[in-house]
Formats: C-alpha cells, sequence, structure tokens
C-alpha cells in the first residue's frame, strides 16, 4: 500500500515507532524489529521518558496530575500530560520492555509512594474513573503487578446497555464512546498478558457489542454520526476516541483472539480510508491541548508517521480479509 520513498519516510523515526513499520509493514524478521524496539530504552523518546522518572518511581511528582497542579484550570490550561499514570501508558504503548521499569522497581516504589489525586486511594488499588482503572490495569500487568481486585471492578462498572461510561459515579447509566474503548483497551492488555478470565473475556464481548452495534461511530436511536469527533484522527490520541482508535483497537483484538474483523465496521473503515491524502499519509488532527514533556509527532495539518503507521496497517488487516 505504500511506496518505498514513504517506507523510508516511516523508516526515518524514533525507535518507539520505527520498530512497528518494521514489524507491520516490512514485515522484517523478528530480529531485526526486535532489535530496534530493544532500543527505546536507550535512545530517543523512551530513554527521555526513562530519564525523567523521580527516585519515588514517579513522573512529575503525581499519580493522575503533576505535583501541586491546580485541577481547577484544566479547563483553561488543557490537561496535562506529564504526571505518572500517562507516561507510563506512552512507554507500554511504545513497546518498551517492562524489564527495564522492572528492573527500577516502579511498580514496588509507586506502591509505597504515589497515591491518586482522588482521595488519596492507593495507586494500584485505582479510583473511581473507568478510564483511569484501565490504563491501571494495562499498566499493571504490564510490570507484573496483581491487578485482580481492580480487574474485578472494572468488569463489575459495565453499564447494562454493554459499555462504560466515566460519569457513571454522576449517576450516568448510558455508556460513552470514550470510556468503552478505554476500558476495552485495558481488558485487552490484561487478556494478552494472561489469558484473562471468564468475566474479562465476556466484558470484553459485550463492550466490542455495543460499539459493534453503533457502526463505532453512530447513533443507535437515530444511526446519525455521534459526533465529529469521530473522523478526527491525532497522536498521541490520550484518552480520545475516533474510528481509527477503535479499528486499531479491533485488529488487535482480532489478531489476539483469531477471529475475522465484523462487517459492521465498513463504514468506519472507510472513514479512515477517506482521510488518506493523495501522496499515502494521513495528517495530524488537531491536538489535545495540555503540558507536554515534549512533542513526538507533528503539529496539526501536517502529514503525521504515527498516524500514517495505524492507518495503514488498519486498511491493510482489513483489505486481506476481505480478499
Amino acid at each position: 500500500m505504500l511506496g518505498d520513498s514513504l517506507i523510508e519516510w516511516l523508516l526515518d523515526s524514533d525507535p518507539a515507532l520505527r520498530w512497528e513499520v518494521e514489524r507491520d509493514l516490512c514485515h522484517a524478521p523478528e530480529a531485526v524489529w526486535q532489535a530496534t524496539r530493544a532500543r527505546i530504552a536507550i535512545e530517543g523518546f523512551g530513554a527521555r521518558l526513562l530519564a525523567l522518572q523521580e527516585p519515588t518511581g514517579q513522573w512529575a511528582g503525581g499519580a493522575f496530575f503533576p505535583a501541586n497542579f491546580d485541577c481547577g484550570t484544566v479547563e483553561t490550561e488543557g490537561q496535562p500530560w506529564t504526571a505518572t499514570t500517562w507516561t507510563l501508558n506512552a512507554l507500554r504503548e511504545w513497546g518498551m520492555d517492562p524489564a527495564v521499569l522492572r528492573a527500577r522497581r516502579t511498580a514496588e516504589l509507586l506502591a509505597e509512594h504515589s497515591r491518586w489525586e482522588y482521595e488519596n486511594l492507593p495507586y494500584w488499588g485505582g479510583e473511581v474513573d473507568c478510564c483511569i482503572n484501565a490504563w491501571t490495569v494495562a499498566n499493571g500487568v504490564w510490570l507484573g503487578v496483581d491487578v485482580g481486585p481492580l480487574l474485578e471492578w472494572l468488569v463489575a462498572h459495565r453499564l447494562a446497555d454493554g459499555g462504560w461510561n466515566c460519569e457513571w459515579v454522576e449517576g450516568s447509566v448510558r455508556s460513552s464512546f470514550h470510556s468503552t474503548l478505554n476500558s476495552l483497551k485495558g481488558l485487552l492488555a490484561h487478556d494478552a498478558e494472561t489469558g484473562g478470565t471468564d468475566a474479562s473475556r465476556a466484558a470484553r464481548r459485550a463492550g466490542e457489542e455495543y460499539l459493534l452495534r453503533r457502526g463505532l461511530f453512530r447513533r443507535l436511536s437515530t444511526g446519525a454520526e455521534v459526533a465529529p469527533w469521530v473522523s478526527s484522527f491525532r497522536y498521541p490520541c490520550r484518552w480520545a476516541y475516533s474510528v481509527l482508535n477503535a479499528t486499531e483497537y479491533f485488529r488487535e483484538a482480532a489478531l489476539l483472539d483469531g477471529t475475522a474483523p465484523d462487517p459492521r465496521m465498513a463504514d468506519a473503515i472507510e472513514l479512515v480510508r477517506a482521510a488518506r491524502q493523495s501522496d499515502g499519509t494521513w495528517l495530524q488532527g488537531p491536538r489535545l491541548p495540555g503540558r507536554v514533556w515534549f512533542d513526538v509527532d507533528v503539529p496539526e495539518g501536517q502529514p503525521s508517521k504515527w498516524l500514517t503507521l495505524s492507518a495503514t496497517r488498519v486498511l491493510a488487516w482489513w483489505d486481506a480479509a476481505a480478499r
């Protein structure tokens, strides 16, 4: 799907991106992409984040927000992306070898020193937000933490319509696209690492069905697009839903489960395809505001290597199944 010049452009990137290009687009031997993956800890984005880890095991002195951050300023300044959970998410998603962080006793240090901003709860026990708890499940199994109780919490807080909503604590009984996808990602990370449980797999199937019944972007009641953000692609996506983010999840789930793509995703796939530029790239969308350690992708409107990798492999997976 990509010419040699685009492949070369994608390969000219940080190891956190390059190893996935080698594996998923170039189909290089495992020894090649694993060697690149190992470099995440010693050069580029991954090494820079490791250098910012504090003696407490945290980043920016906080679990979800930096130390001393005034949460009342989120509306004006945006969510800061520098604290521990966001940094662990990035390192895990980039493919950092968890042995590097285990050697630093990261999980043990966080258990000892890190508390959630919500009611000062202990880090690995989670709090009341479905998305936060899903990320904690994913980061926990990655680092070898027993997250069984938190997994049970996540499964138990699935709503009657099949998905999740972080506003359940405010009384919401209708699931959210954002919360459902983030919760599914946490369950998928757990199942990939451990094999899963009957309960985790059943919850994952129910959440997937919630999205699939809606074609990944439509209202169940009217069939209309749920919101313009479904086709707003950005990297990093952080917490935000898009059909590209969702189809990447379903690609990964299908590879784990050994299943074919669900035909109900067809229209969402075409939204991804329609965003491809004439040169074969995808453009960065509006970036979420907020403090970062450093930029890892291009400004809005420029060709994004991360999005181009993601969208290209989604379409390759879908089209290969169609053939």
